[in-house]
């Protein structure tokens, strides 16, 4: 089975990334494979990220300055819609970080407005798979990650998370394996 097009140039330019000399602080940071993976699959087009993956200007530059220094690649601008709780997922997130490395916070900061997006949580961040997305959880944020117990898809179980801390509980059953949804919630994301 050969990879398509877009899968072979996003392999290039993961590898062109990771092979960059990160400073020695973060070349030990378990995220910065999954940060090369967000920022070619970027690059070719997947996800909803805008070109600032939702970081302000000073931190963009600190992450390729500090994590993968040379050339920027080039990353296609769209916008994506601001969600009303988007400041309280990155708080969400970064209650739960690791607190090792500076990709916990911008991590937190894409993740958050990824979420705005339509497709697995994966997807619109621009990921390969979902393998990748539960490496950066269980990495940046591990409290957060290790309570997914069930497999949950990953957007669903932070929004759940999320509203459960108010108080809201949108399932209509009283545990998820009563719930007629269940399939929808923990079926395998392709």
């Amino acid at each position: 089975m050969h990879a398509s097009p877009a899968t072979a140039q996003r392999d290039l330019l993961w590898a062109e990334l990771i092979a960059r000399p990160a400073a020695s602080v973060v070349a030990a940071d378990p995220n910065r494979p999954v940060l090369a993976s967000l920022l070619a699959g970027r690059c070719c087009g997947a996800g909803v990220l805008p070109a600032s993956l939702g970081l302000p200007a000073v931190e963009l530059a600190n992450l390729w300055r500090i994590y993968f220094p040379g050339p920027r690649l080039a990353l296609p601008d769209q916008t994506v819609a601001d969600i009303p709780e988007r400041q309280d997922l990155v708080a969400l997130l970064l209650a739960h970080r690791a607190g090792r490395f500076p990709s916990d916070i911008w991590l937190a900061m894409s993740v958050a407005v990824a979420c705005a997006g339509r497709g697995h949580l994966w997807q619109d961040l621009g990921l390969a798979n979902r393998d990748e997305l539960s490496h950066l959880l269980y990495h940046a944020f591990p409290s957060l990650a290790r309570q997914n117990t069930g497999d949950m898809k990953w957007k669903k179980f932070l929004y759940r998370y999320y509203c459960a801390q108010d108080g809201l509980y949108l399932c209509p059953a009283p545990s998820c394996g009563e719930c007629a949804d269940h399939a929808q919630c923990f079926a395998p994301e392709t």
